[in-house]
């Protein structure tokens, strides 16, 4: 049976104190999960109302507090990419050189439609808030529009045209969370933008100190003056720039764990009280381990953020669709079941 939702139990994570009861977390679920759990309210239609309303209707039979949307429509024009389950970071550039970035079709905020934030209102669960994403992040899109090697070899060809192309997304993106969190709907904002491989981030320190981070500080910034919380989705090794997610760019919560890199359990020993740590079972160990042993380390990891609060338990990044169902219940239902 599904739990009351209240919010409030997200924004005592988020706040780094104890929730009145353990909380669930997550980015996003996939298509069989939300058929599964919202039934008869799921749907395939994909105008935004349609999509809210069975996305609420799955989360809220989860047990989360929340739902993940998108606000609005609002997007970047990238290349074409070879529909697969990984894609390359390199294929079909839009910008490669002032020529094009000149001609680039940059799209406004201004002008998509977020009124469905307004108008899915009546839907929300009474205790119930959405959390919006937004469309990538900066570095995910530059990375799209130039590609990444592109990227990388533009760093030291024409370091104004990056900075450029760094500004006009950024931009943007700061405008579409401030369309977002006029709404009362909205109770919280995804900053889901992925920094990092295993060994390192995507672009060398000084370049994402320089390019990337200020204009993260500015996204927070404009959530924040809303009255609301944000929290940084972004995958990667990020061990080296905590200090700097957590004291300058001002992140009220982390999510993306990898055990390769630093399990989530290390991860709130050492930032735990400082940032919420949300999420964390490695996605890998959830599709290797057994039911029982998930849920053996799910009750463990909230264990250890009993006393401290500032946890909520969910998957080290989402639930794609090659995660069993019946891992991904395991896991819930520590929750949910008690």
């Amino acid at each position: 049976m599904a739990r009351e939702p209240n919010f409030d139990n997200l924004l005592a994570v988020l706040q780094r104190s104890r929730p009145d009861r353990p909380t669930l977390f997550e980015f996003f679920l996939n298509e069989r999960l939300y058929k599964r759990l919202a039934g008869p309210a799921y749907t395939e239609k994909t105008d935004l109302l349609s999509r809210y309303r069975m996305l609420i209707a799955a989360f809220a039979n989860a047990g989360y507090d929340y739902a993940t949307v998108s606000g609005s429509a609002f997007s970047f024009e990238i290349g074409r990419h070879d529909q697969a389950r990984t894609i390359s970071l390199n294929q079909n550039p839009l910008i490669t050189d002032r020529k094009s970035f000149a001609a680039y079709p940059w799209h406004d905020p201004e002008n998509f439609d977020y009124s469905s934030l307004q108008e899915i209102a009546p839907d929300l669960p009474k205790g119930m808030r959405l959390i919006v994403c937004g469309p990538g992040g900066v570095l995910e899109n530059a990375i799209s529009i130039v590609g990444y090697d592109n990227l990388c070899m533009l760093l030291y060809d024409d370091p104004q045209l990056v900075a450029d192309i760094f500004e006009n997304v950024a931009e943007r993106i700061i405008r579409h969370y401030r369309k977002c969190v006029a709404y009362k709907t909205v109770g919280a904002c995804i900053s889901n933008d992925d920094w990092g491989f295993k060994t390192q981030t995507m672009l060398s320190l000084a370049h994402m100190r320089q390019y990337v981070f200020p204009w993260h500080k500015r996204i927070v910034e404009t959530i924040h003056a809303a009255g609301r919380p944000v929290i940084l989705h972004s995958c990667g090794k990020a061990d080296a720039i905590m200090d700097e997610i957590i004291n300058d760019m001002r992140y009220d919560g982390k999510h993306s764990f990898e055990d390769a890199i630093m399990p989530v359990e290390e991860a709130y020993r050492n930032w735990g009280g400082k940032i919420a740590i949300l999420g964390g079972l490695d996605l890998d160990f959830v599709c290797r381990a057994s039911p029982a042993a998930i849920e053996k380390r799910a009750r463990a990891m909230l264990e250890l953020a009993a006393h401290k609060g500032g946890y909520a338990l969910g998957t080290g990044n989402s639930v794609p669709d090659y995660v069993d169902d019946e891992k991904y219940f395991a896991l819930i239902d520590v929750v949910r079941k008690g």
